[in-house]
């Protein structure tokens, strides 16, 4: 037969005072209604103290107190955020001293480098790839593997050689190329690329000694700020969900190598419209293991970095009128 069960009696369950009882939220840590049409300063200040807030928060205070200490901010990101419309503000951002240097993959960097020729950037890969024309646009092929190898017989490395023939060239939209923008500005601006990842890869004139030769100075080059992260250096991965994550910690990891010191007490954030296994472990969580801080915020490209941008543009100037 099998055993007969009954409801279980509750007079005997234990309890204790609700005021014993560890929380998560509290009353502080809520929304605070703003006036309407708040500074942007005072926009954050509103927000609850939870979650995503505390933690954009936390990015937006790191980067204002990397810029005000001198340490490096990075920005590292892909093509969807030049496709996205944000390259003025990233440009606005080095003007202002903000940062110390850029890492973008091969596909951004055809992105910024159309932008300044045309204009116009982003084909419709599906409409042209059965044809086998996808990527084949003669001028960008061209323009950029004759950068590329002239840039590797003078020694320079892939973001150099291609700022530095936009501006010789005067394309018409320069403004609008953060390749540019660094060259002219003494930012540097690495470029870091997959062989057979990029449309130029495909055209007659590119040189693979060339691109290997220039992106790996690139690599070099990107170690050498991150040697300068320890205590208060600051990382973002913009977008990007392989090739950045997989550079950074290789470059971070070169740098802890050669380092005399300790490299660690840094901040690392990883902002994009989908949270990936790379980012999330490559950027946000290992390098920030033995000491600092790692922070994961999603959404879209055109509505959260401009929101983080002029947050610590605001904070910057806020502390300066005030004398912090």
């Amino acid at each position: 037969m099998p055993k007969k069960y009954e409801p279980v009696d509750l007079k005997n369950v234990k309890t204790f005072p609700l005021e014993d009882r560890p929380t998560k939220v509290q009353s502080s840590d809520f929304i605070q209604p703003c006036r309407v049409n708040p500074h942007i300063t005072e926009f954050l200040d509103c927000l609850p103290h939870i979650l995503k807030a505390r933690e954009l928060r936390g990015a937006i205070d790191a980067i204002v107190n990397a810029a005000e200490l001198k340490k490096p901010v990075v920005i590292g990101f892909g093509g969807h955020v030049i496709k996205c419309g944000l390259a003025p503000l990233i440009i606005q951002l080095m003007k202002e001293g903000v940062i110390s240097g850029i890492a973008m993959n091969g596909g951004a960097s055809i992105h910024d480098f159309e932008m300044a020729l045309i204009g116009r950037t982003s084909e419709d890969v599906a409409a042209s790839l059965e044809s086998g024309m996808f990527g084949m646009v003669r001028e960008t092929g061209e323009s950029m593997n004759h950068a590329i190898k002239l840039g590797a017989e003078k020694g320079l490395g892939l973001g150099e050689s291609l700022g530095t023939q936009l501006i010789e060239i005067n394309t018409p939209f320069l403004e609008y190329s953060i390749l540019a923008a660094g060259k002219k500005l003494g930012i540097p601006v690495t470029v870091h690329t997959a062989i057979g990842g990029d449309t130029i890869h495909m055209h007659p004139g590119a040189d693979g000694s060339a691109l290997g030769y220039t992106s790996f100075i690139d690599f070099r080059l990107l170690t050498s700020i991150i040697m300068d992260f320890n205590n208060g250096g600051v990382y973002l991965n913009l977008g990007s969900a392989v090739i950045l994550p997989e550079v950074f910690l290789k470059a971070l990891n070169l740098a802890r190598n050669l380092s005399p010191h300790k490299i660690e007490g840094f901040t690392t954030v990883n902002m994009d419209m989908l949270q990936h296994y790379r980012p999330l472990q490559n950027v946000v969580q290992r390098p920030t293991k033995i000491e600092g801080q790692g922070y994961s915020i999603t959404g879209h490209h055109e509505i959260m970095i401009p929101l983080l941008i002029h947050s610590v543009l605001a904070k910057l100037k806020k502390n300066s009128v005030s004398g912090l």
